[in-house]
């Protein structure tokens, strides 16, 4: 008889460990060379804490129930808990504030699709900094962090949250019709969004603009010529990228498809990519109402590592 560990768990051994914590390492000294202190929040929190966040995408995986009867849940994300923790813990600390963290997330995944439900994560929170100045610091030590980790073939998807919003409400598309196309969006099923698009009954002019600016990516060269309602959007990308500093800016690909599923997004979004990994390494962007929602209103970016698929992408490149 084989004692089976929940879908979505693995166990990890020695050899594997030693590397992740090699990894991890690295990782974290361009944390702290970049001026993060490294924080720790409890893996449960109460859930009506995790619902101040819109985690449609990432939904809690385990929730359990205390002495009182409240109802807690395990983190699935780590940008909540410290959007608490300034609000609670640095209440009256002078911004800009800066977190780093290396911690398990849980997360709710459907059933045989081969997805990771524990997640260690390495990542960074910066609070108080606005854009474009925070984003392009947040993108920097990205870059500085996945340069230390060893990985040389990786780029930087830039994008904005904002962007497909407007874009869907200049063409008149209804706000009830319009969950299913951004859930397409964000999984990167564009046949699925031609088919959301088709159902929706608007002209033909408006439906190409749909299914065509959401597959530009590429240079600074695809910013040329946006249609009107996107044009905040694309000048506040084009800002980041002119502040970044060489090295960095070449990683950059803009991306105007690219949506993240968390509804706490305002702004600026981006992933990491690899030519070793089918599936991003980590992911990020600006968070500017949900500081908000704890009772200190400040502007927020950061990202997360999946320290796990960062490993794989270095295994795959050293393969190559």
């Amino acid at each position: 008889m084989i004692d089976r560990i929940p879908s979505g768990t693995r166990d990890v051994l020695p050899d594997e460990m030693r590397e992740l914590r090699a990894i991890t390492e690295r990782v974290r000294a361009e944390f702290e060379r970049a001026g993060y202190g490294e924080v720790y929040t409890p893996a449960l929190e109460y859930e009506g804490t995790l619902a101040r966040g819109d985690l449609a995408g990432a939904m809690p995986a385990y929730r359990v129930f205390d002495e009182q009867g409240q109802v807690l849940a395990l983190r699935s994300d780590m940008t909540i808990p410290i959007a608490r923790l300034v609000a609670t813990r640095y209440a009256g600390a002078e911004p800009p504030l800066r977190f780093c963290y290396f911690a398990h997330a849980y997360r709710r995944v459907r059933p045989q699709r081969g997805q990771a439900r524990e997640l260690l994560q390495a990542g960074v929170e910066l609070v108080g900094a606005p854009a474009p100045e925070g984003t392009a610091e947040a993108v920097t030590v990205l870059c500085a962090a996945l340069d230390a980790a060893g990985l040389k073939t990786y780029s930087v998807g830039l994008g904005d949250s904002s962007l497909f919003p407007a874009l869907l409400e200049q063409v008149g598309v209804e706000p009830e019709r319009r969950g299913r196309l951004v859930e397409e969006l964000v999984a990167g099923d564009f046949v699925g969004v031609e088919r959301e698009v088709a159902g929706l009954g608007i002209d033909a002019e408006s439906a190409d603009l749909l299914l065509r600016v959401p597959q530009i990516r590429g240079g600074p060269e695809v910013l040329e010529d946006v249609p009107e309602p996107l044009a905040a959007a694309v000048q506040g990308m084009r800002a980041v990228h002119q502040l970044l500093e060489p090295d960095a800016a070449a990683r950059v690909i803009f991306d105007l498809g690219l949506v993240r599923s968390l509804g706490y997004y305002t702004g600026a979004v981006f992933q990491v990519y690899d030519p070793a990994l089918g599936v991003p390494i980590g992911s990020g962007g600006r968070y500017d109402d949900l500081l908000a929602k704890f009772g200190r209103p400040l502007p927020a970016v950061g990202f997360a590592l999946s320290v796990e698929r960062l490993h794989i992408a270095l295994t795959g490149e050293e393969g190559r």
